[in-house]
């Protein structure tokens, strides 16, 4: 019922429900899906003009530009935390104020091209380091302050939302273009 309230153009694709009791087959499929999003970011956004960059994808939302860049700082904590909650005993994640992120100089000084590569690099090690996972592993825990202990399983599974949900504000501002 709460879906249905959600306001479809800040959340395109829904809001993330996670699969509690995911298969090794589910998992596969959303750790495939990592090496494609940087590479799927590329092609939607390499023909935008720089008006439609700075353009935000929804009233007061953030600009395409803003949105890469996010992802690109996003991902970097995604991979941080996967990795200290594969060496730690179910670590506290730091949250961090994406909003005031997105408002600082360099979202509007490093060309996104620069976060893109980033996050082809950054996706291509957090994927050998999936692959390299065994099933046990994606039952480790870590701590965060809004969702409180969740499974690498859940947080994998939050990952690839997270990556699809900003694709979507991306792609329908650009839908808005054609």
């Amino acid at each position: 019922m709460e879906n249905r309230m959600l306001d479809p153009i800040r959340f395109p694709i829904g809001q993330f429900e996670p699969t509690i009791n995911i298969t090794d087959e589910d998992r596969n499929n959303l750790i495939h899906q990592i090496p494609e999003m940087s590479h799927r970011l590329r092609a939607i956004t390499q023909d935008l003009s720089p008006i439609q960059m700075d353009t935000p994808y929804r009233q007061e939302g953030w600009t395409i530009r803003q949105i890469i860049h996010h992802l690109a700082d996003n991902d970097m904590n995604a991979y941080l935390r996967f990795k200290r909650a594969l060496t730690e005993d179910e670590p506290m994640s730091n949250t961090y104020r994406e909003d005031l992120w997105a408002e600082l100089h360099d979202y509007q000084q490093i060309p996104i091209e620069d976060s893109i590569f980033l996050l082809e690099l950054l996706h291509r090690r957090f994927y050998i380091l999936l692959r390299g996972m065994e099933p046990v592993d994606f039952h480790k825990k870590l701590r965060t302050a809004v969702l409180g202990s969740i499974t690498l399983d859940i947080a994998l599974q939050r990952f690839v939302w997270h990556n699809r949900h900003h694709m979507a504000q991306i792609e329908s501002l650009i839908d808005k273009y054609s």
